[in-house]
């Protein structure tokens, strides 16, 4: 029986203006230039330091120039006045709004001074987003005035853009736990207990809000402390508390105490569009041991490399320095004790017990050797940058020993290896589902065959941006399970949209494993027969070369069209069958006619006449859920709905495996597309000499301008990728004629 996998962390469109090349590739150094403008910069920095002021530069990024950005020195234990190689925040925006770099407003570039290895903060960030959304990060060489400063961590912001790709909407409430006053160690910093006060405004001091509705984000934040510490039975109406277990499972294994664990701080709360905060993970430098000056627990003198090889993911039960509600309240829990330790087995599993760890990390030094060796300002030498990946590296001088990341993994997943509810964790050996592909509202009934479980939950939902819900299953005969007892265990559920995404997780008395085993950050989906109006036939282009027709998905669902079928033969009603093909949500699909000469899986075996046709799309069951006709063709254009989607047929310049969009026409200008967010065409009639080109806004400040030579062509084509989401205008002067026309950029 079909099941497909899919992964929830990134699936979302954007509307800024940059290329689709990622900015933190984790395969690519970037080259970060600044200019300073003063010729003591760095005292300026110093002196502002404890202010979120920041001074003006510029900036060349891989050697694309930026003037006029923001600037200011980060961190708390990574800065110091006397330091060449401080950690710098670096803000493109600070000055026009939205300018960016491949998306990127605000750049953060840590120093790596608690990390020998170099490696400490890009691998955690690579472990932990197999689970969970996190930043993204590599690496990048800084110059200061042409003069390099060193090697640094480049790592994503979590900001607004990052809260709107990962959970819908940029103005939904979110906070970093991170108090104004920072305690140590005995204050409670962020740590999420109800002890300042019975008002929203008693917590303000202790979590920095980063959302604008100032007045809501506070209430919220209220709301969930006095749910955590007062109402702990509503908790998973207001935290996403599967989430918060891969959080603290990533932080003990990975022995990453610079967080929630021993001070309440480092660490983002995001709340999605149902209401629920979402953990996330923050400041990663200081993983793998590196931070040993308290566990918020016992140990708040700090702790030995030995202890930390053998600290407990449960100590929190049994006394914290400071309330710690977000652990105890939570692992106080019995089914999410299990969860908790399913997840600490799974991210053992799946990167530490096949070394997959250590090969990543060997493959990262490789890859920045001689940019270590040559950054002079680093803070351990070339010796320890090889060495700490396997061996404790100082102790002398005024430094820390720092363990060797693979010396205290080995000890440390050999020690919770042996921890209860480890083994003998329930086996899922096989999972089913009838029917295949269940039509709307019908009933599909799920079977799971288990060894050594008591208890089967299954957690589904029919829309990625719903909560899943959890049922019990049965082994009872009587629930499609077979036999009574045979440890095959089902449920029926009903299909009531465009998919089912679901998990299940097994346990008996001592433990409990998920399927899939990064649940929920990964599930299967049952694929319901595709709807009518879901996927339609978008625009389709015929030329004698190459022909093609474009598929829209309508809906805010993924979907498959693996055994639907498309025909353009009224006889043949499964002319071609779709192989096992995604159309992502709201967006498109492009395959192609046997006439067309390029290379692709879904070159398909119907043929379509340059004279007149009708296309049929099938679904999975055969029943018709698409029909276009058309008539004669043009050369030079594309045959589309307008408006997109759903609209009717109409001529149109192609837009190949984009939005439908109706070309503008003034004055003998032929703009498309508009609005547009890389490139625009401008098709000009009537001119016969050469021409001037501008762009301008609406204040008039001129972003481009470039003189013509008319050659014959009456088409050219202009970059705007660089340009601001708004509102300008294109202006043509041919022989003293003025033309302009509006261009929107979005």
């Amino acid at each position: 029986m079909q099941r497909v996998i899919f992964i929830i962390l990134v699936l979302a469109f954007s509307h800024m203006s940059y290329s689709q090349e990622d900015f933190y590739d984790i395969n690519t150094i970037r080259e970060v230039r600044i200019y300073f403008k003063q010729s003591n910069w760095d005292y300026i920095l110093d002196s502002l330091k404890d202010s979120e002021d920041k001074i003006l530069c510029d900036v060349s990024l891989d050697g694309k120039y930026f003037k006029n950005v923001g600037i200011r020195y980060k961190g708390y234990s990574s800065w110091n006045i006397n330091t060449v190689k401080n950690s710098f925040n670096i803000y493109l925006d600070y000055l026009v709004k939205n300018k960016n770099y491949m998306g990127v407003r605000k750049i953060k570039l840590n120093n790596t001074i608690h990390d020998p290895s170099f490696v400490r903060e890009i691998l955690s960030y690579k472990i932990a987003s197999q689970y969970m959304p996190v930043s993204k990060a590599n690496y990048a060489k800084v110059y200061a005035n042409d003069t390099l400063i060193g090697l640094y961590a480049n790592v994503e912001s979590v900001d607004k853009n990052f809260v709107e790709k990962y959970y819908g909407d940029k103005s939904n409430t979110f906070y970093k736990g991170e108090p104004v006053t920072f305690e140590n160690p005995f204050g409670e910093n962020s740590n999420l207990a109800y002890t300042h006060g019975t008002k929203a405004e008693d917590y303000v001091k202790y979590y920095q809000l980063e959302s604008d509705d100032e007045y809501k984000g506070r209430q919220d934040i209220f709301n969930l402390i006095y749910t955590l510490n007062k109402q702990f039975d509503s908790i998973e109406s207001i935290l996403n508390v599967d989430r918060v277990l891969w959080m603290h499972a990533f932080n003990y294994l990975l022995v990453n105490l610079d967080s929630y664990i021993a001070f309440a701080h480092n660490y983002y709360m995001c709340m999605d569009v149902n209401g629920r905060f979402n953990p996330i993970l923050w400041d990663m430098n200081q993983s793998f041991g590196s931070f040993r000056n308290s566990d918020g627990s016992y140990n708040f003198k700090g702790l030995t490399i030995d202890a930390i090889e053998t600290l407990d993911p449960f100590q929190h039960l049994n006394f914290s320095i400071s309330p710690r509600p977000l652990l105890k309240n939570i692992l106080s829990d019995t089914l999410y004790q299990k969860m908790y330790i399913a997840h600490i087995r799974t991210i053992i599993k799946e990167n530490f017990a096949n070394n997959k760890y250590i090969n990543d990390a060997k493959l990262l030094q490789d890859f920045i050797d001689s940019s270590v060796k040559e950054d002079t300002n680093k803070f351990y030498s070339y010796t320890e940058f090889h060495d700490n990946l396997y061996n404790t590296v100082g102790g002398h001088d005024s430094m820390i020993e720092y363990p060797g990341i693979a010396s205290l993994m080995t000890a440390r997943v050999n020690y919770l290896n042996s921890l209860p509810g480890m083994q003998p964790a329930p086996t899922i050996i096989n999972i089913n589902h009838t029917p295949k592909f269940p039509s709307k509202d019908e009933f599909v009934s799920v079977q799971v065959k288990t060894i050594n479980a008591n208890k089967v939950t299954l957690a589904y939902r029919c829309s990625s941006s719903s909560v899943f819900q959890k049922e019990q299953m049965f082994d009872d005969g009587e629930h499609n399970d077979e036999s009574a007892g045979d440890g095959i265990f089902g449920l029926n559920i009903q299909s009531l949209g465009n998919t089912i995404q679901y998990y299940i997780y097994a346990e008996n008395d001592t433990a409990l494993i998920f399927s899939p085993e990064r649940a929920s950050t990964e599930y299967y989906s049952i694929l319901p027969a595709v709807n009518k109006g879901a996927v339609v036939i978008n625009e389709l282009n015929i030329t004698d070369s190459i022909s093609w027709i474009e598929l829209c998905n309508t809906t805010s669902e993924n979907i498959n069209l693996k055994e639907t079928s498309i025909s353009s033969s009224e006889n043949i009603s499964q002319q071609w069958v779709f192989p096992d093909t995604t159309i992502l949500a709201k967006s498109y699909l492009v395959i192609y006619a046997n006439n067309s000469s390029i290379s692709s899986n879904l070159n398909t075996s119907i043929s379509l006449s340059f004279e007149c046709g009708k296309i049929n799309l099938f679904n999975q069951k055969g029943n018709n859920i698409e029909a276009v006709k058309y008539g004669l063709q043009s050369e030079k254009k594309s045959y589309g709905r307008f408006p997109n989607g759903y609209g009717e047929f109409i001529f149109m310049q192609p837009t190949l495996a984009k939005s439908n969009l109706m070309s503008s026409y003034q004055d003998d200008i032929l703009l498309y597309p508009n609005p547009a967010s890389e490139f625009i065409n401008v098709e000009l009639n009537n001119i016969s000499s050469d021409f001037l080109v501008e762009i301008y806004d609406t204040n008039g400040c001129v972003f481009f301008e470039k003189q013509y030579d008319y050659n014959g062509s009456k088409l050219i084509k202009i970059d705007v990728s660089y340009l601001n989401v708004g509102l300008y205008v294109l202006k043509i002067i041919c022989n003293d004629k003025l033309s302009t026309q509006k261009l929107i950029i979005n």
